[in-house]
Order: C-alpha cells, then structure tokens, then sequence
C-alpha cells in the first residue's frame, strides 16, 4: 500500500545524511544515470551530500512514512545574464518507489519554487533512452538537442544525452 507521499525543502544534510546517502547508492546501482558509476559505495554518497547545499542549490526530498524515496535539486543560475534561468539536477527515486508520481511531484515542486524565484527558464539533462525522457515530456519539457558521447556507461559505452527546457510566462 503506497501511503501519503510529503514534499519537503531541506535546508541542512546533516540529519538526512545517512537516507540520503542511502538512496543514492540505491539508485546508482540501480543503473541511474545522475553522474555516478556503480558500484557506488557508501562512503563517496556521504562525500557527496557533504558539498551538495550552497546558497544557489534548493534541495526537495520525498517522504513517505517519514523515510526519504526521493530528491530532486533545482540550481539557481547566479550570472548576471542567467538570473531568469534555473537547472533541474540528480531527480532520483528509490527503486521501490517508482511510477506512484514520486519524481513528478518532485519536478512540481521544483517548478513551483522555480517560478516563485523569478525563473522563465528551466533547463535539464538526462540520458537518452530512459524512462526520465517520457515524464519531463509529459510535464511539458521540449527536448532542444542531443549531445552523443556524453557520459560513460557501467559498460564503458558512452551514451547520449538529451537536453530539455521550459519557458514559463
């Protein structure tokens, strides 16, 4: 039984270190492609999260019965000639959370508060082939290109890359 999913911005890793650690060695030896390679170990998710937050980096995760399934960063543009634009990175859902809406209501929420911070334009990337490129169509992405060879593969394959935007009045 799938139970009430929550939405929350967290201002500080430290009490989230450990699920958050957690979930991203779930998803990225679960084949996620958010610019680690599997195996992933515990240690280097920690390292990560360490440097995540700054004062450019919004960082939502999602709850259900107060365990993290999943999180979703929205990074402010902070040049002069970006302050309308926003990146959409790292969208991750656990594995046993996945298609129950988790990553979409992560992207509303990041929309939301993108809006709500003066952004027109929100840009992303994902891996050409994986099911991240139906929802952020769905949700009324449009693909601007692809960039062959763009990220290595367990396999040692390189794999292309698609990148998305959306232009908000």
């Amino acid at each position: 039984m799938f139970n009430v999913l929550k939405i929350e911005e967290i201002k500080s890793i430290e009490s989230n270190k450990v699920p958050l650690s957690e979930l991203l060695v779930k998803v990225v030896n679960d084949g996620a492609s958010i610019g680690f390679l599997p195996p992933m170990k515990l240690s280097d998710a920690r390292q990560y999260w360490q440097t995540v937050l700054n004062p450019d980096v919004i960082l939502f995760i999602a709850k259900i019965d107060n365990e993290i399934v999943g999180t979703i960063q929205l990074h402010l543009c902070t040049k002069q000639n970006g302050l309308h634009r926003a990146e959409i990175a790292k969208l991750m859902t656990g594995p046993n959370a996945r298609r129950k809406g988790v990553a979409r209501a992560l992207m509303k929420a990041a929309e939301e508060r993108a809006v709500s911070e003066g952004r027109t334009l929100l840009i992303l990337d994902t891996r050409e082939g994986d099911p991240s490129n139906h929802l952020y169509q769905s949700i009324g992405f449009i693909p601007a290109g692809r960039i062959p060879n763009f990220a290595l593969s367990e396999k040692g394959e390189l794999d292309t890359t698609v990148i998305y935007y959306k232009i908000y009045e």
